[in-house]
């Protein structure tokens, strides 16, 4: 008895989210907890939350922050081989996240392209290396031309959980002429 409780003890350790990578991690396990994680409807956290950012008070954003209306919603589509994300719904802002796997069957590695209010389609590969289940990092893929150039672009994407995965903080974060931009879109929801 006591061998299997000190087992169960060392593989709940092991498989904290805070220790594990998602390098360690199947890619599909990983895309599996996205599903549950990020799946359903998001609001804007109060004003008060917005930490290390300004982006809430663009005045498409600003009348949303600290209300009941969906400010991001993940749905499955494709038989679940996609999550998309909805972000700002039914905004002049508007834009759509698809995350998915390079094959669903064997999957090898996490994809996203991201349809932006910049009028571009950035497309992202998951920081296997980096990534945890508490911190999601998709690079811009380099091999693309958009993620090569000089254009600005949403470059880096970071989805944080934070309150037991009832806060979601999530960086789009641009670059102009191969540089970081200085200011980004940064917003923080709370699961409704």
């Amino acid at each position: 008895m006591i061998k299997k409780t000190l087992l169960s003890l060392a593989i709940i350790t092991l498989l904290s989210p805070s220790v594990i990578t998602a390098e360690e991690i199947e890619p599909i396990d990983m895309y599996e907890y996205m599903r549950t994680a990020l799946g359903g409807d998001w609001k804007l956290s109060p004003a008060e939350k917005q930490i290390g950012t300004t982006a809430y008070k663009h005045e498409y954003v600003l009348p949303l922050v600290g209300t009941e209306s969906t400010a991001v919603a993940y749905k499955l589509i494709g038989y679940g081989s996609t999550i998309q994300e909805d972000l700002l719904p039914n905004n002049k802002k508007q834009m759509v996240t698809m995350y998915h796997c390079d094959d669903y069957i064997d999957c090898t590695q996490i994809l996203a392209t991201h349809y932006c209010s910049k009028m571009n389609q950035p497309q992202f590969i998951m920081d296997l290396k980096n990534s945890t289940k508490e911190k999601l990092i998709f690079n811009c893929n380099m091999e693309t031309q958009l993620c090569k150039s000089s254009e600005d672009h949403v470059h880096k994407i970071i989805l944080e959980f934070s309150d037991n995965g009832k806060h979601l903080k999530s960086s789009y974060l641009g670059w102009t002429d191969q540089k970081p931009n200085k200011k980004n879109s940064i917003y923080h929801f709370d699961k409704k």
